[in-house]
């Protein structure tokens, strides 16, 4: 792709965009930055990239096209919604307007698995990274879990593994992007703010499989009716994986193992047993992982090996600290009810359950519902403190006390636990209302407990 000279319109620098703009400037081309935010609140990435040769327009999208110079690109964060004037107005000038993992595509040489899903696409996203590279291949793992996958997308030979966490906002702006293997893992309800519709956020998540070809494989959840019943219509080859159900093919459990049956061949690889991240949520990740890594070449020892050895990632159901024999678990990855309610189920009662942030329009009646006696207090925060005190009390649900803060949440749960408590952060929202992003959230919440133990 030969980007030398082209006039590039950045829109929103965001977390992608630093890299972005490096790359971009290493292949010479002419960047033009678009922000809303101020120069203040970009001080950090402006000095990052003082040394390049960079304009911004910052605080406002252009009022005109005219205000810019011819543009060849147009590359838009995933924070940035496809629907709005500005952007429409690019399209309509035939400017071609992409995200970041589609022009990391275009970039790289490798071989692309990615992952896609509401819930469990970190975990699965490092699981199967972890397993590539215990095969010893130079592997990449990359895109929503926090790698940018434009760091990498130069840096890749051909036929490397990289393993890509891919989001529906990701996913709304790719053209030609095609991996070789695509999974999906679930679908429940998340970013209707953003969506508007559950089929519009079902048709973002299903562009993971759009240029895919019968040479390709697609990986289907035969659990999640959603995603099993959109599945008709694909071109790839459908290889589907269970909890539940022992299928005729794919990769399911039978009599407590992972069972591969494939091309009429039949393999056992662990039992369940023997896998160390809890929870049957997990327990899907590592079917959807071991499908994923088998159909790519990788020896079952091998991935029997990581399940084994795999712990699971930061901010997920992380077990921090123990003090006074109260538990501590971060799951500020749980960004939606659904996967709050994973969260739930897989910690042993009694908890006392942090939630709230930024409303993303959910619903949380099943998220109260899930209680079922586990839950003995719920403390709320945030933007959608008021929300869940509301759904709480109208599902006769009336331990909840409501606070200012996550600092405030954590001191009343320790005021309240006694030895054998579970005080569970998993906010069941965004984090955006306070914090840039989930990982920040949980740093805070760990620094929180960090000084309780030290008082």
């Amino acid at each position: 792709m030969n980007l030398k000279d082209k006039n590039i319109l950045v829109v929103g620098l965001a977390i992608t965009g630093i890299p972005l703009v490096k790359v971009l400037s290493q292949l010479g081309g002419k960047i033009i930055v678009n922000d809303l935010k101020p120069r203040e609140a970009l001080k950090d990435a402006i000095e990052e990239l003082k040394d390049l040769n960079i304009e911004y327009i910052l605080e406002r999208h252009p009022d005109d096209l005219s205000d810019l110079k011819q543009i060849d690109l147009a590359v838009v964060s995933p924070g940035v919604p496809l629907d709005i004037p500005f952007i429409q107005q690019l399209k309509n000038q035939h400017i071609e307007v992409i995200g970041e993992i589609e022009l990391s595509y275009r970039l790289s040489k490798a071989n692309i698995i990615a992952i896609t899903g509401t819930n469990g696409k970190t975990t699965t996203t490092a699981l199967t990274g972890a397993i590539f590279e215990n095969t010893g291949s130079k592997t990449y793992v990359v895109g929503n879990i926090g790698v940018p996958a434009i760091s990498k997308a130069l840096e890749t030979k051909l036929g490397e593994p990289m393993v890509m966490e891919v989001s529906s906002f990701q996913l709304e702006s790719i053209v030609d992007f095609h991996p070789k293997v695509a999974a999906i893992l679930n679908l429940t309800p998340d970013h209707l703010n953003r969506h508007k519709t559950m089929e519009n956020y079902r048709e973002a998540k299903f562009n993971i499989f759009k240029n895919q070809t019968p040479e390709d494989y697609a990986i289907i959840n035969y659990d999640d009716e959603i995603c099993r019943l959109h599945s008709d219509s694909l071109t790839a080859q459908k290889v589907y994986f269970s909890r539940k159900q022992q299928l005729k093919e794919g990769i399911y459990v039978e009599d407590s193992n992972i069972v591969i049956s494939f091309n009429n061949k039949k393999t056992n690889v662990i039992s369940i047993n023997e896998i160390k991240i809890p929870g049957s949520h997990n327990l899907e990740n590592a079917l959807a992982a071991t499908a994923m890594a088998y159909l790519m070449g990788v020896d079952t020892e091998i991935i029997a090996k990581t399940l084994r050895e795999f712990k699971g990632v930061e901010h997920r159901t992380e077990l921090f600290d123990t003090i006074n024999g109260i538990n501590f678990v971060n799951d500020s990855k749980g960004t939606n009810p659904d996967a709050s309610i994973k969260a739930i189920e897989a910690i042993n009662a009694p908890i006392i359950l942090l939630a709230g942030g930024m409303d993303k329009g959910s619903d949380f009646t099943e998220f109260i519902s899930s209680f079922k006696g586990k839950v003995k207090e719920l403390i709320v925060y945030g933007e959608t403190a008021e929300k869940f005190q509301n759904t709480a009390r109208n599902n006769g649900f009336h331990n909840c006390t409501r606070v200012r803060d996550l600092d405030e949440a954590v001191n009343a749960a320790y005021e309240i636990a006694v030895e054998g408590d579970t005080v569970l952060l998993s906010p069941a929202c965004a984090s955006w209302d306070m914090y840039p992003n989930f990982e920040e959230r949980g740093k805070h919440f760990k620094k929180i407990v960090s000084n309780l133990r030290r008082s």
